[in-house]
């Protein structure tokens, strides 16, 4: 057990023009039913005119509302996304400023784990609760800006949007998982900057995602299942105990296929990937603002957080029952 948190308050951003499986019939060679039964994903998000920042503060400004804190109130803010508005500065940065907090003293920074960065940011700031009361973590991603719409194999899986959540401390026990593997480095890729060499500019590397689709089912099936047992192990606990899992959202085959391994049902595994495709660091904040609005989430529920990224990078949160006189708004 690491700390102990209570969630104020969660909220989503939606990108503005849904794309379907039928829509993409038309750009690639694919059809809907060979997309819903490869990854269970019948329509994604995507942006037209906003970036990352812009759906990061329409996330952030409905969690704020959700906890009924002013925003003055916010004392961090992190934000996890692989695809920022710029290299610098900071979406953080630039959300702090949207928010109008810029005369406040605010710890505003990025982390980038990809698909696993909201584990990662909600791990930071628990450890950081001691020393500020107030924290806002946004998972936001505008994935569009980097797929490649002519390869059928990411194309199809990929979708924009954000999700956050605000932190303060309280009593509500934490079990953290998190690790990585670097030697999986090219299974899920995209292409950075170009050294610059004898004061030579070259021209720009094409920046889109690029995936082992094999290699990443493999991967996940293994660590989703050990992160959910390493975290059930700190608690003394057993999947039976779990209330709601709410995996990172990928593909329907492979939470499909941890449920069968772990010999529960799927049911305990909240999905709204068919709406929203992968949308990376975002989708795990996205479904647990979507599980709270439909009355899933409650103080006396036992909620695991799980998730996997490009690192190759892996982990999960088991959110214990309510103690004492602390509760989830």
């Amino acid at each position: 057990m690491n700390n102990t948190v209570k969630i104020l308050g969660c909220g989503l951003a939606k990108a503005q023009q849904k794309i379907t499986n039928y829509d993409l019939e038309k750009r690639v060679e694919t059809s809907h039913e060979w997309i819903v039964q490869r990854t269970g994903i019948t329509s994604r998000y995507v942006t037209i005119d906003e970036n990352t920042s812009d759906l990061a503060l329409r996330a952030a400004v409905q969690a704020i509302e959700n906890a009924k804190i002013e925003k003055t109130d916010i004392q961090a803010i992190i934000v996890a996304t692989m695809t920022p508005d710029c290299l610098t500065p900071s979406t953080a940065c630039i959300v702090q400023a949207k928010l109008g907090l810029n005369d406040l003293p605010v710890f505003a920074f990025d982390i980038n784990a990809a698909c696993s960065g909201f584990l990662y940011a909600f791990q930071l700031a628990s450890d950081l609760l001691n020393r500020y009361k107030n924290i806002l973590i946004i998972g936001s991603e505008t994935l569009s800006k980097m797929i490649n719409w002519n390869d059928r194999g990411t194309c199809v899986l990929f979708g924009d949007g954000a999700g956050a959540m605000i932190l303060t401390a309280g009593t509500r026990n934490l079990y953290h998982y998190a690790n990585s593997e670097g030697d999986l480095l090219g299974v899920l890729k995209a292409e950075g900057l170009n050294l610059i060499k004898d004061l030579q500019n070259l021209a720009p590397v094409e920046q889109f995602l690029t995936m082992q689709g094999n290699d990443v089912f493999r991967f996940a099936v293994r660590v989703l299942k050990e992160s959910i047992e390493n975290v059930l192990n700190q608690a003394h606990l057993t999947i039976e105990d779990i209330d709601l899992i709410i995996p990172h959202q990928a593909n329907y085959r492979i939470i499909n296929h941890v449920a069968k391994r772990m010999k529960v049902d799927l049911s305990k595994f909240y999905m709204n990937l068919q709406e929203f495709g992968n949308t990376s660091a975002a989708s795990i904040p996205i479904a647990y603002a979507q599980a709270f609005e439909q009355g899933l989430i409650d103080e006396q529920k036992r909620i695991i957080l799980v998730g996997f990224g490009s690192g190759l990078t892996y982990g999960a949160t088991l959110i214990d029952k309510r103690g004492g006189e602390d509760c989830v708004k």
